[in-house]
């Protein structure tokens, strides 16, 4: 095995260690000269990479480098496995948080001459996804002769509203958009 093949294989084990997200840390810096940030966020000067990575070894902590473009680029003195649980920890949180405002609207169809049974299923499954916050939609579609008769649907929306009243508030009335009526309930508060 010639030296070429050993670093190419080298280099290819660090590449596909290294995250798209992850930033360099200690040995894998290839900067010169850089800005170093103590562990207590105090700047303790431009520093040569080997004498930063000392003062990091020194610490007991490592050397991430955070701003590999700037000039001079910028590293900070830190547990790097700590900053990364944190980040994620961050990141989930802000999901949890994006998911609570981006309720879903969930949408039941339901027809004029809807079963008893299938009526009483479908109320079922919109309770229990009100019960999560989220906001119903209650669909008809009218085929051929029923387009005579939509009172029949309008009928039928508000006795699932009626049904549904102890867990929802009527957002919008029954309203007929082209061959569909919906109605749209929203969680009681």
């Amino acid at each position: 095995m010639d030296f070429e093949s050993a670093f190419y294989n080298v280099w290819r084990c660090i590449s596909i260690a290294n995250d798209k997200n992850e930033l360099p840390i200690n040995e894998q810096i290839r900067v010169e000269e850089l800005m170093v940030i103590g562990p207590n966020g105090e700047q303790m000067g431009i520093k040569k990479l080997e004498d930063a990575l000392t003062l990091a070894n020194y610490a007991g902590l490592d050397l991430v480098l955070m701003n590999g473009g700037s000039s001079p680029a910028v590293a900070k003195i830190m547990d790097y496995n700590k900053f990364k649980y944190e980040k994620q920890k961050k990141l989930k949180e802000a999901q949890k948080k994006q998911r609570e405002t981006n309720k879903e609207l969930k949408e039941y169809r339901l027809s004029v001459t809807i079963d008893v049974h299938d009526f009483e299923t479908r109320t079922k499954n919109a309770q229990s996804y009100l019960e999560k916050g989220h906001k119903i939609k209650g669909l008809i579609r009218f085929k051929g002769r029923q387009m005579a008769h939509t009172e029949l649907g309008r009928d039928v929306l508000l006795k699932f509203a009626e049904a549904l009243s102890e867990y929802s508030d009527i957002e919008l009335e029954p309203k007929l958009d082209g061959r569909s009526m919906y109605i749209i309930l929203a969680p009681k508060k």
